[in-house]
């Protein structure tokens, strides 16, 4: 029995859905890539942490194109900011208003809101959005979150410049400072849940549960 017409334009439909959708994302994501942020935010940034080089500077911008990639990602949902100073650069990036509303709408698609972790509902939320922002960021790297050889970048850059009141993580529990964080414990009890596929993108699958490991930064993204 063929086929009904109907039933062949719905299937022609939704394969053509697909495939818009995902060059969309495969457009958003090199947007992100190849954004330059204004030198005006950079030079703000240099002010509130005149101590970094322009090298490290540059560490920094890509750290927070790296935290756009992942909310993207994390469609619409929490995305806890592990680091001090990528997160000082997005608050400096916020300020330029119209500069910042055009890169959502390019990049997202929509506007990428700051919600400080004192104004989340409950603590659960913040401890979701690092376990989230964990997978995601491993992922991205193709980091083993269970077993990491390394940090990814944004869990990585307070530690690596030394950033006063920074959010610094480590990968051996036993040697985690006064203060800081234990970064293979946010993984604890899941793998990434998270998959690069041939575009390179990365996918969340889902959450993480039964890690006892406080939020490290103190804002994320979402609607």
């Amino acid at each position: 029995m063929s086929l009904s017409f109907p039933l062949i334009s719905a299937v022609v439909l939704s394969l053509i859905f697909y495939f818009v959708i995902r060059a969309n994302k495969v457009k958003q994501l090199k947007f992100i890539e190849r954004y330059q942020f204004h030198k005006g935010i950079r030079h703000k940034l240099s002010q509130k942490h005149p101590q970094l080089t322009e090298q490290q500077l540059d560490m920094v911008f890509q750290g927070l194109r790296d935290y756009f990639r992942i909310c993207r990602q994390a469609k619409n949902r929490m995305v806890s900011m592990p680091s001090q100073v990528i997160d000082d650069a997005w608050h400096e990036f916020i300020l330029f208003t119209r500069i910042y509303e055009k890169f959502c709408t390019k990049a997202m698609g929509h506007f990428l809101h700051h919600t400080p972790a004192e104004a989340m509902s409950t603590q659960n939320i913040a401890k979701d959005g690092i376990k989230r922002s964990w997978r995601l960021a491993c992922a991205l790297e193709q980091i083993n979150p269970k077993k990491p050889a390394r940090l990814p970048l944004i869990f990585a850059m307070d530690g690596l410049l030394n950033i006063n009141n920074g959010f610094v993580y480590q990968l051996d529990c036993k040697k985690n400072p006064a203060g800081g964080y234990c970064a293979s414990h946010i993984g604890c009890s899941s793998g990434c849940g998270g998959s690069s596929d041939s575009s390179g993108d990365v996918s969340d699958s889902g959450d993480s549960s039964g890690c006892s490991s406080g939020c490290g930064g103190g804002c994320g993204g979402g609607d």
